[in-house]
């Protein structure tokens, strides 16, 4: 201990002193303390020096404060120094700085009164705190409820929630938040909304016990025990009330600033309203009872609108407004009772004036008569043994008498209200457990206490010694668990006190002893109580200046209770004749009510407490009541004795918790602490003591791996075990050597107090060590960097200065060197000049010279050129003309000689021409001819190229030569004339030489002048344009900034039309967003009124009620129009038996949506028929109008159908005849004329010609057969009797059958024409056809011709292999148009037999009812029949599924109901049922059958809706159903028909599309159920993750060593390091692995996936942020930096899945932003500024909370300053946001679904075995 208090009464080491204003003030050490000192030397805050003198008896030393990351702590035993000034220090830094109402003390949660409304009680917040673990969260009212209902859950143990505190402090608050809580998170069990009413009871009981004092606006003027029941399911089934001690003194007096209980008033602002007229109401200020606080209004409470409140509230538990107005009549009626003036008579009499205005209005109020109650306000009446005297009152005892009377019609009226609320809030169902929520008075200490203070104190007495013994009993276990040896704490037992107060002899007992007596005053009674307890009790005490006082020490204080009126009070006596008039009231039934308990007792109170309107108790209650006139007589402290033991009866069989509510200054500030105020309610509800008893034993409490983590900086290597238990035990032995200091239990090491602090400071003075080495290192590395930066700065100056002079005489030398070259080129030039003169003159000599011979020699040149060219042009036409001469006569010679062979030729082919043989002789012949010809073209082409290269080369030499020679002529003619022309310039040049000598002398005399006149001009002209420039420098200027700001006006409407359109698109998809979400949330709300509207039909179909249809469906959807009116007639008579015995409200909205759903049913019914109706006189005109236009069409088409099959058949074999005689045929003469492919063809030809004119004359007689067969038909339907066909039209016996049979002609003729021009359209196209087929054998026969004649001249072998590879080739091409040829005829088949279907289809059902209805058996023998060739189908399936009316039940179950998704998703094709179901419905469309579809779908949706309901938590079953719903509508969409849908689908797709419904309405309700499916999936998907996401992405270290542990309190907080089973942030990663290949396996959508995605981020982001929010542990520097790593490890996940432009991302902004928000700096402006700009995702709220939870882990961290927050604030006041903290973790994006066609063809699609399916047949 020694070394302990040196190590910590050091320099500098801070304490608490005592202090007069502050109670605590903080000082500072400025000296060591040594053992053995008298005093310390101590400096305060302000920096006074102060020397604190030690007690010289004690020693005590002043108690240490804690560090600075200990302060502000959740759990005040967190605190490594417990005592008093440690505690309030805490609050206050949480209250004030933190702006935090809530501390957990223990097992005590302190809640301080902000005085100001907080947004920390939504409905949000309680999700957020539902389910959670205590210590996880921050201290909430929210918590504290959560761990009652979570215990009386897991430990089937009832709860109790003890509030207390001092008026003011917010005791009812608290209790309503809790309240409200069970009510939220449990639900109720029944359809009565049984949480309803318990929170509505709160306003009745505020209006009628709650009332304005001096220290609270709303205070509770009773104690109260709510008892909320839950069933065994935990839901609220129902609750019980009990009442304590009602201040009735109230109703008739209320001390200055006070008022009467707000219900009076509320009458009174509202007494305008008509229903109020007849109650004679009007300002408060004009009553007695509302007037003498002087204060009838209260700052921003409007009474008017909560008597509506008020109102509202009786309604809803059942009061109806008679019953109401009967309450406020009796209201109005004290009102009226004590303005009701009595006067004098005399000294021993008083009187009341006749006609009293009030007494009147009381009377008429109260039904009774005003003579009974003038006469008995006055008087009273004595009864001895013998006689009966009535004796009058003086005014005083009058007047009291009265408001006696008026606090006991208030008190049966209180009684009455909590009664009638306990009958709304029971219930028939079996209570299973309770949550006991008291909210009672705490320990109240005035100047003047009485009787009311007195019974306040006695039952706080009694509720802290229950709590210190189970404190006590919690601290025992905790040790006994731990296995640690321990010894009996000693606390303190307020027994002594409880029996003073309750013994016999006891101050209570005297009392009612005293008020038995006949005489008993409150002077006897005093004197009694000093000479009973005066010498033989400690705690009580006699005032020295008082005989009529007593002083009772209580846990908290001492307090003088004053005598005066404690027996007047415990009798509560009341004139037993005005009970008699009011019971005699024959007009007001509530008030004889009121008063029919009443008996012959003089003293009934108000009501017993514990006692009114109580119906069911955990204890039993008193029995004999009834009947003992003793017992009606018992006081009201006896009464209150028995209902508090009573309670602490049934709190001790409950398992309590505690909230003590503080009440930080007298003056109602928000957010203002006084000191002494808190100190003070701080000992008197316990707190304190809850601090002593912790701090006696082992108050801090760690875990060993908790240890390890925190301490490993004090352990050497060495010391580091493998087990952590003995690695701890060894360090703690060397780092404390007291051994009671701490104690090694199983799981946890105990500590005394102040031994975290000890090793907190071993631990700071480890890494402050730590610290200064490496800033020493730091420090030496930054000297050694400075000085060699310093040095290379000096290497660099010397560097360049050298360099700059070396520069210089390189300079200089590069300058001399440049003059000496200059001079040599000067000199250079002046020579070369001189020189170039020279060579001049001496050129030009030389040319005229040159010039002069050449044109000599080029004279004789060309005289000789000259002759030669006339002698060539000559001899050339010579030759020519005889060359032309010969070349005639030869072409002329040759032209007659081939004439007449040609034409012997042509003789002989015309003779052979018929002649095959020669034909082949002629093709023998022409291969060698073809080969010698080209032989001969060859060498042809090969001696042109060679001449034509000749030709070429001696054209290309002539023109060289030609061109050089006009070339040199041309410059020996140009040098001739320059000659010439040099010889003129000489003597020119001499002329002009003199000519410029003289103007050049005239020309600088006028230089001279003009140089004269252009210096002055010039220098004119210079200021001129220094002028102008000046002014253009200025207008430029102007312009630029003319410019600029024409540039930034264009910019800044630029960015804001910008901004403004996309302001408005976003404002347009925001409020698409916000439409397709209200849409989805009332489709979930109408869901689940849809499921509640099941639930109630199955209920009734139980036993005992009547029974709807058993074949009616339950869960039979709003589409299904089929549904008999009689069942929802039975089903509304049902619910009329059931709601009997259901509450009134309940039973008229059943019958009310009932009546709905009828009208709905019947006008959705009348729709069907209407529509039905339309249908059927749609049908039978579009028959009509059919049978008179497409009568003869139909056989036609029929006809035309077997016609084109057995043409179709003779072509095939045709062709196949023909291909075998080509094959067999030679490849030479394959082609010829004559040949028998040739042959075959004009075959075919000619049977195709004579096959045409037969099938005309064919067609021509049944033509004229079918007009006649429909002109018996017409007869037949005119005529009633048999008849004959008639054959001839001038038989007919009337014009209009002339005229019908003239139409029918028509009509014949016509389809004759078209039928005559459609034969000669495909013989035309069958002989080009064949036209071209020839060619292309033609074509065939000369490639083969040209292929063997290559293949003659390859080897053997080759040639071997190419004919084979030729074959190949061949057959490859032949199989290829087979094949296509094939597929065409398929697809034209195909299409035929779907028209012939159709057509047989509708043929048969006219035929059908025709036969039926006219024909007989006699005619239809008689009538002709041409017999017709049936050609045999080829099997094709057409992508639809048969199925029988009988199986659509067992295809809905086989399907759907017991189909396994797993085994799907793994072996099949994803979205093989919604494939399957829409091939069926295909095939109901193929048949037109609209009740067959409409069974279809709407037994699949309900199906569906069935398998969801019964699997809807199973992820796998939601997201397999979800995606072949969406494949589902996808189909119904791709083949509608719509041409939006059609644009992607193949041809074959195209055909498979509905023909006869239109499905969009069953879309709309298949897209209904797919957002209801994809809600679900989001509810499956968060109940997975929801456990999740606080561990992984908060607790869990994923980077290891990062974040620090502190110490913790009681309330242990979830260890982030990970133990098995405990969720990591791999646990989400491989979470969302499985949603995600789950989604893929089952086929979802790829746009559905990311939606899904988005919506998972979403929720992992505000669960994370929430949880932040809430959690002060979690708000450091550390954990950011592991927020932002899980975050990046999510954002890597998504790029891993490609997802990265699904926005999840950015769903997680605002996480992001709140952990960079804790890594950021936050002292600054700046710092200010930059996190203003940063958290633009965060609301000003989540700013501020953050920046209020930001705690440091280590003692190097600094705390957020006040004003910082403040700053925060001032700069984010004009952010226009939501003021909501929490982010709603409910909210589900509005969902979508893009259209996603499928290239799967219908066709294709094989049905397994596994599927039981079949009874299906592929159509």
């Amino acid at each position: 201990m020694n070394r302990e208090l040196a190590y910590m009464f050091v320099d500098c080491a801070r304490v608490w002193i005592p202090d007069v204003e502050d109670v605590w003030k903080s000082a500072e050490l400025s000296k060591d303390y040594k053992n053995g000192d008298a005093s310390l030397q101590l400096m305060l805050e302000d920096g006074t020096n102060l020397e604190h003198k030690l007690d010289p008896k004690t020693k005590n030393l002043p108690y240490l404060r804690n560090p600075d990351i200990l302060v502000g702590e959740n759990d005040l035993t967190a605190l490594s120094y417990l005592h008093e000034p440690a505690v309030l220090h805490n609050l206050k830094v949480r209250f004030i700085d933190s702006k935090l109402i809530y501390t957990y003390c223990g097992i005590v949660l302190v809640a301080i009164n902000p005085y100001e409304t907080l947004p920390i009680y939504g409905t949000d917040i309680i999700n957020a705190y539902s389910g959670q673990n205590m210590g996880d969260m921050d201290p909430h009212i929210f918590a504290v409820a959560e761990e009652a209902y979570k215990q009386m859950a897991r430990d089937e143990r009832n709860q109790s929630i003890i509030v207390s505190g001092e008026s003011g402090a917010g005791k009812t608050v608290s209790a309503k938040y809790a309240m409200r809580y069970f009510a939220t998170v449990s639900g109720s069990a029944s359809e009565a909304n049984v949480e309803e009413k318990v929170l509505a009871s709160n306003p009745i009981m505020e209006a009628i016990g709650n009332a304005k004092t001096t220290r609270n606006d709303n205070s509770s003027r009773f104690g109260k025990y709510i008892e909320i029941g839950f069933d065994n399911r935990y839901r609220i089934i129902g609750a019980n009330m009990r009442t304590y001690l009602l201040e009735k003194s109230r109703v008739v007096f209320q001390a200055d600033e006070e008022r009467n209980y707000h219900i009076f008033y509320q009458l009174c602002a509202s007494s305008h309203l008509p229903e109020f007229k007849n109650l004679k109401l009007s300002n408060a200020n004009d009553f007695l009872y509302t007037r003498q606080g002087c204060s009838p209004v209260i700052d921003g409470v409007d009474d008017s609108k909560e008597l509506g409140t008020t109102r509202h509230a009786f309604s809803l538990l059942g009061i109806n407004e008679s019953y109401q107005m009967g309450l406020f009549q009796v209201l109005a009626a004290i009102l009226h009772l004590g303005n009701v003036q009595i006067k004098d008579k005399d000294s021993d009499s008083s009187i009341i004036p006749t006609n009293n205005h009030h007494l009147t209005k009381f009377c008429e109020l109260v039904g009774v008569t005003y003579e009974d109650m003038a006469q008995w306000l006055c008087h009273r009446k004595l009864k001895t043994a013998s006689e009966t005297y009535i004796k009058t009152l003086p005014r005083l005892q009058a007047t009291n008498a009265r408001d006696a009377l008026s606090k006991h019609i208030y008190a049966k009226l209180f009684n009455w209200i909590v009664e009638h609320v306990n009958k709304a809030l029971i219930t028939n169902i079996k209570q299973h457990s309770f949550i006991g929520v008291l909210d009672i008075y705490g320990f109240e200490t005035f100047e003047i206490n009485s009787f009311e203070q007195f019974c306040i104190n006695y039952a706080n007495e009694k509720l802290q010694q229950q709590f210190n013994m189970h404190v006590f009993k919690l601290e025992q276990e905790e040790y006994m668990k731990e296995q640690i040896p321990w010894t009996l704490i000693d606390f303190y037992d307020n027994q002594p006190c409880i029996n003073l107060i309750e013994a016999k002899m006891g101050v209570l007992d005297l009392l009612d002893e005293e008020c038995r007596m006949p005489k008993g005053s409150d002077d006897s009674w005093a004197q009694k109580l000093y000479n009973t307890h005066l010498k033989t009790c400690s705690l009580f005490e006699k005032p020295r200046m008082s005989n009529r006082a007593f002083i009772i020490q209580h846990f908290a204080d001492k307090v003088e209770y004053q005598c005066d009126g404690f027996l007047e009070k415990n009798k509560d006596t009341v004139n037993e004749e005005q009970i008699k008039v009011l019971k005699a009231s024959k007009k007001f039934d509530l008030l004889v009510e009121l008063f029919q308990d009443e008996g012959k007792a003089t003293t009934p109170t108000g009501q017993p407490p514990g006692m009114g309107g109580r119906t069911r108790l955990s204890v039993k209650p008193d029995k004999s009541r009834d009947t003992s006139s003793k017992e009606h007589k018992k006081t009201v402290g006896c009464q209150f004795r028995n209902s508090l033991q009573m309670l602490m009866e049934t709190l001790n069989a409950t398992t309590p918790h505690y909230v003590r509510c503080i009440k930080p200054n007298d003056f109602k500030q928000a957010f203002s602490f006084d000191p002494k105020r808190a100190v003070q309610q701080l000992r008197a509800c316990g707190v304190l003591e809850t601090i002593r008893i912790s701090a006696a034993g082992f108050p801090s409490r760690w875990t060993y791996q908790e240890f390890f983590s925190r301490y490993r900086v004090l352990m050497k290597q060495k010391d580091v075990l493998s087990d952590k238990k003995l690695t701890c035990r060894n360090v703690l032995e060397k780092l404390v050597e007291d051994q009671d200091k701490y104690q090694f239990g199983k799981t946890k090491i105990f500590f005394r107090a102040g031994q975290v602090a000890y090793l907190e400071k071993l631990r700071a003075d480890k890494l402050r060590a730590a610290c200064i080495r490496i800033q020493k290192t730091i420090r030496c590395w930054l000297a050694r960097k400075k000085y060699l930066r310093k040095r290379d700065a000096a290497i660099t100056i010397q560097r360049f200065t050298r360099g700059y002079q070396a520069r210089c005489l390189a300079k200089f030398m590069r300058r001399t060197q440049a003059a000496t070259i200059i001079q040599k080129y000067q000199k250079m030039y002046v020579a070369r000049k001189r020189y170039r003169q020279k060579q001049a003159a001496a050129l030009a000599i030389q040319t005229i010279l040159r010039s002069y011979m050449a044109r000599q020699k080029y004279q004789a040149l060309l005289r000789e050129h000259k002759a030669v060219i006339i002698q060539k042009h000559a001899r050339g036409w010579l030759a020519r003309c005889w060359y032309k001469r010969c070349l005639s006569s030869i072409v002329y010679l040759q032209c007659c000689t081939r004439r007449m062979i040609a034409r012997r030729e042509l003789k002989k082919l015309k003779i052979e021409a018929r002649s095959v043989e020669h034909f082949k002789k002629l093709n023998k012949g022409m291969e060698n001819k073809i080969m010698q010809l080209q032989r001969k073209i060859d060498e042809q082409t090969k001696e042109n190229k060679s001449v034509n290269e000749k030709l070429t080369g001696l054209e290309n030499t002539y023109t060289t030569e030609s061109e050089r020679l006009r070339g040199e002529l041309g410059r020996l003619r140009g040098v001739e004339e320059e000659a010439k022309s040099k010889g003129n310039q000489v003597k020119c040049l001499l002329e002009e030489l003199e000519k410029l000598k003289k103007e050049l002398r005239t020309t600088k005399q006028e230089k001279k002048t003009i140089e004269d006149w252009s210096q002055s001009y010039k220098g004119e002209m210079e200021k001129l344009v220094s002028e102008l420039k000046d002014q253009n420098g200025l207008l430029k200027t102007e312009k630029d900034d003319l410019n600029r700001l024409i540039q930034e006006q264009n910019q800044q409407m630029t960015e804001k039309m910008a901004r403004a359109i996309a302001a408005e698109t976003q404002q347009l998809e925001t409020d698409l967003n916000e439409e397709r979400s209200r849409y989805q949330n009332l489709l979930t709300e109408h869901l689940r009124l849809e499921e509640k509207f099941d639930d109630l039909k199955e209920h009734i179909s139980k036993p005992g009620h009547r029974r709807t249809d058993s074949t009616h469906s339950s869960n039979e959807s709003e589409y299904t129009f089929n549904s008999e009116f009689a069942e929802s007639e039975d089903a509304s008579h049902a619910a009329e038996d059931l709601t009997r015995g259901m509450d009134t409200s309940l039973t008229l909205k059943l019958q009310k949506r009932l009546k709905e759903l009828e009208q709905e049913k019947q006008s959705l019914r009348n729709e069907l028929e209407n529509k039905e109706e339309q249908f059927q006189r749609a049908r039978a005109r579009d028959e009509s109008e059919f049978k008179k236009a497409r009568g003869a069409e139909l056989e036609y088409e029929s006809l035309k159908r077997q016609e084109l099959e057995s043409e179709n058949k003779k072509l095939k074999h045709n062709l196949a005849d023909m291909r075998k005689s080509l094959l067999g045929s030679a490849a030479s003469s394959a082609g010829a004329p004559g040949s028998p492919a040739y042959k075959v063809l004009l075959d075919q030809l000619n049977s195709s010609c004579e096959e045409l004119e037969v099938r005309k004359e064919e067609v021509l007689i049944l033509r004229s057969q079918l007009v006649s067969q429909k002109e018996a038909m017409q007869h037949k339907e005119t005529m009633t009797e048999v008849a004959v066909h008639v054959e001839d039209v001038s038989k007919l016996k009337d014009a209009d059958e002339l005229k019908q049979a003239y139409i029918g002609l028509k009509d014949t003729n016509r389809l004759l024409e078209h039928q005559l021009q459609t034969q000669r359209r495909s013989y035309d196209s069958e002989v080009e056809s064949l036209r071209g087929e020839l060619q292309n054998v033609k074509e065939e026969n000369n490639r083969q011709q040209q292929l063997l004649a290559q293949n003659l001249q390859l080897p053997p072998e080759a040639r071997i292999e190419a004919s084979l590879q030729h074959e190949i080739t061949r057959l490859t091409n032949e199989n290829l148009d087979l094949m296509e040829q094939l597929e065409k005829q398929d697809r034209t088949i195909r299409k035929l037999k779907k028209q012939l279907k159709v057509y047989s289809k509708r043929i048969g059902e006219m035929g059908a009812g025709q036969a039926e209805g006219q024909t007989s058996p006699g005619q239809m023998v008689d009538e002709p029949i041409r017999p017709v060739n049936i050609p045999r189908r080829e099997k094709d399936f057409q992508g639809m599924l048969e199925y029988k009316k009988e199986d659509e039940m067992k295809l809905v179950k086989n399907l759907i109901l017991e189909l396994k998704p797993r085994g799907v998703a793994v072996n099949l094709i994803p979205g093989l049922p919604a494939y399957i179901l829409f091939m069926c419905v295909r095939h109901a469309d193929y048949l037109n059958d609209d009740q067959k579809v409409r069974t279809l779908l709407t037994s699949t949706i309900n199906s569906i809706k069935k398998i969801l309901k019964k699997r809807g938590d199973d992820f796998e079953t939601v997201s397999f159903w979800l995606a072949n719903t969406c494949r589902f509508l996808h189909c119904l969409k791709q083949y509608s028909g719509d041409d939006v849908f059609m644009k992607h689908n193949t041809s074959r797709q195209n055909e498979h599309c509905l023909s006869n419904f239109d499905l969009t309405e069953y879309r709309s309700v298949i897209s209904d159920l797919a957002i209801q499916i994809y809600q679900q999936l989001i509810k499956c998907m968060e109940n997975t993750l929801q456990p999740m996401i606080v561990s992984g992405m908060l607790e869990h270290e994923t980077i290891q060593g990062v974040s620090g542990v502190k110490p913790t309190g009681l309330r242990k907080r979830t260890s982030s390091i990970a133990d098995e089973g405990t969720y990591t942030l791999d646990s989400i990663l491989r979470q969302l692995n499985a949603f995600h290949s789950t989604m893929c396996q089952h086929g979802t959508d790829p746009e559905l996936i990311k939606q899904v995605v988005k919506q998972q981020f979403y929720v992992i982001g505000a669960v994370t942020l929430n949880n932040l929010l809430l959690r002060k542990d979690m708000c450091s520097w550390s954990k950011g930096m592991q927020i932002r790593y899980n975050v990046s490890q999510l954002e890597e996940w998504l790029r891993d899945k490609n997802l990265m432009n699904c926005g999840a991302k950015e769903t997680l902004e605002p996480l992001i932003q709140a952990a960079q928000l804790l890594q950021v700096k936050k002292k600054t402006d700046e710092d200010a500024k930059a996190i203003c700009s940063m958290c633009l995702a965060l609301t000003t709220a989540q700013i501020v909370k953050v920046l209020n939870l930001y705690t440091p882990v280590n003692e190097f961290e600094e705390r957020v300053s006040v004003s910082f927050i403040r700053n925060i604030q001032t700069r984010l006041r004009d952010r226009c946001e939501s003021p909501q903290l929490l982010m709603d973790t409910k909210m589900i994006y509005p969902i979508t679904f893009p259209f996603n066609p499928s290239s799967l063809a219908l066709e294709s699609i094989q049905i397994p075995s596994s599927l039981n399916l079949s009874f299906l047949t592929r159509v």
